[in-house]
This record gives C-alpha cells, sequence and structure tokens, in this order.
C-alpha cells in the first residue's frame, strides 16, 4: 500500500477533492470541504475517519490499526502493511461517513456516491 494508491482511489470517490492544508507534503482528501482520509509527511500510512469512537478503539484492539496522532479519537492510522481491499474499504467508508454528515444542500450539489 502506498500513498498512489490512496490517491488513486480517493480520486474515484464522486466530489472528492485532495489539498496540502497545512503545506509540506500532505494529501488531505476532502468531501465538500470535510476531511475524510489524509496521508502525512511522514508516508507511513493514512488516517481514515471511523463512523465513532468505539468503532476506532474496536479496529485499534484488535490490532487492525493504530491510534491517529493529532486526530480525534474517532480517527485511525493504517499503516501502509494493511491489506489493499481493507483500505480501499475504509477509505470508502470514511468518505460515505463524512458526506452523510454534511449539510443536504451541500450533498445535493455533489455528483451521486458510489
Amino acid at each position: 500500500m502506498t500513498r498512489a494508491i490512496v490517491n488513486t482511489h480517493c480520486a474515484t470517490l464522486p466530489g472528492a477533492e485532495v489539498s496540502d492544508p497545512w503545506g509540506g507534503g500532505h494529501d488531505a482528501w476532502k468531501i465538500g470541504g470535510k476531511m475524510f482520509a489524509v496521508v502525512g509527511t511522514m508516508d507511513t500510512g493514512v488516517s481514515v475517519k471511523c463512523a465513532d469512537i468505539e468503532t476506532a478503539t474496536l479496529l485499534i484492539d484488535l490490532g487492525r490499526a493504530e491510534r491517529a496522532p493529532y486526530f480525534h479519537r474517532s480517527w485511525v492510522h493504517l499503516p501502509w502493511g494493511t491489506d489493499t481491499d481493507e483500505l480501499c474499504d475504509r477509505l470508502t467508508e470514511a468518505y460515505r461517513i463524512i458526506r452523510a454528515g454534511l449539510p443536504k444542500r451541500v450533498q445535493a450539489a455533489l455528483p451521486p456516491p458510489p
């Protein structure tokens, strides 16, 4: 798993955009201006949004993810050794979580979801 694979997958998600909000080489993927995934400058993996703190804690306890540094406890860090299918599923789920939380008028202006 690499930054290129994360970027390729996220680019297929309707309305997703990448930016570097802090400078220095971050890839922050957003939908409607809200982040759902970030590859940091250390390039050790990708941090993604989970549905809630309990889901994030479960993934960490099961050894499927790590605590995402600098983020809320509902985010996890998936190291590059994560299975590609699982990583892509988590990216898509993070996208759906953030998209569903956007105001209805913002959602209506976006391309249809996958």
